[in-house]
């Protein structure tokens, strides 16, 4: 049987080739060596004829240089200038995530050269593009007021705690349901897979705080959360503390409320509240608790029949409270790092 010799591989062939040759050369009959291989009879007279004109070297095997690349490799660093960083409404489309799709219509537009997704896809692998889920950034963030915070504003902060002797915490508050989205599995294409999980529906709160040293504090509650409900948490929060504490906090009302304020003066300096610029949850590293416990938590291991979320998040969040170097880490993550000394 004959096979198609461009089905092999580039390596495979080389090989053939030069021991076909070798087997003539030992006076084996150039037809039958060729069956042998299940390759045409004639096309082993092509590589006897190269060897004999430039010797052993012309049995390499070479890479095919393909197509000519549609684009320079000027016009490849400018795509990569255009999706880096940016997104497609800055260049009037309507829709605010790349895809392939779009990138060919920007092309088509600046350079007047048509690429097929497929095409796309290559240029962007070979940018070292690839496909991610993006952070939500909200309009509203001043990029300068976050600058102040990481390079003078916390810096100062952690000096003046030095010498008071005081701890710096960072508080969040949360809620946690029991039917979030799930996450990833694998099953057959086109079998949709099943999740056996309760259908009995459950909501949660949580309030806790952290510091670089590794210590956690954490509560699970019902209802609203306000500003009474945030002075209750604050009371327990500085139960048995003997230090000061400076707790840094986002701009939610009940943080900044006059009650808080007044309950926070009337403890002379034990408390203090400081608060990260707008729309910068990435500052806080208490985020990176929530983070973690939706990554470990009910979205990865869905409540039995008759299992209480609250009980399931106390339990999480005491595993995540009896591992300071977990806790530590928080601090350590790219957009917050943090110092831990």
């Amino acid at each position: 049987m004959t096979i198609d010799g461009r089905t092999l591989s580039h390596a495979v062939s080389e090989s053939i080739r030069r021991m076909a040759v070798q087997r003539v050369r030992e006076g084996e009959r150039p037809s039958a060596v060729m069956r042998s291989y299940g390759l045409c009879r004639t096309t082993i007279y092509r590589w006897l004829r190269a060897v004999a004109r430039a010797g052993e070297a012309a049995l390499a095997a070479r890479m095919h240089p393909g197509p000519r690349p549609k684009l320079s490799a000027a016009q490849k660093q400018r795509v990569f200038r255009w999706i880096n960083g940016k997104d497609p409404r800055q260049y009037g489309f309507d829709f605010g995530l790349w895809t392939r799709t779009i990138v060919a219509e920007l092309v088509a537009r600046r350079f007047g050269i048509p690429l097929g997704v497929t095409a796309v896809g290559r240029l962007l692998a070979e940018l070292q593009i690839t496909p991610q889920k993006p952070l939500r950034r909200a309009y509203e963030r001043d990029p300068a007021a976050i600058r102040r915070w990481i390079a003078k504003v916390y810096p100062a902060l952690r000096a003046r705690a030095k010498r008071r002797r005081a701890k710096i915490f960072f508080l969040d508050e949360a809620g946690v349901r029991s039917d979030p989205v799930l996450g990833r599995t694998w099953a057959p294409r086109g079998q949709t897979p099943t999740v056996a999980t309760s259908g009995q529906r459950q909501a949660v709160n949580a309030i806790s705080a952290v510091n670089a040293r590794g210590e956690f504090w954490y509560e699970v509650f019902t209802g609203r959360f306000n500003a009474p409900a945030f002075i209750i948490f604050l009371r327990h929060f500085l139960r048995g503390r003997r230090y000061p504490v400076m707790l840094v906090v986002d701009g939610h009302p009940s943080h900044r409320a006059k009650v808080v304020a007044q309950f926070v003066h009337a403890l002379r300096g034990r408390l203090e509240l400081h608060f990260l610029p707008g729309y910068a949850p990435e500052l806080n590293p208490d985020e990176f608790v929530w983070n973690h416990l939706k990554h470990h938590g009910v979205s990865k291991k869905p409540l039995r029949q008759d299992e209480s979320l609250r009980a399931r998040v106390e339990d999480d969040l005491a595993v995540i409270k009896s591992r300071p170097a977990l806790v530590r880490s928080f601090f350590r993550a790219p957009s917050v790092a943090y110092t831990t000394d």
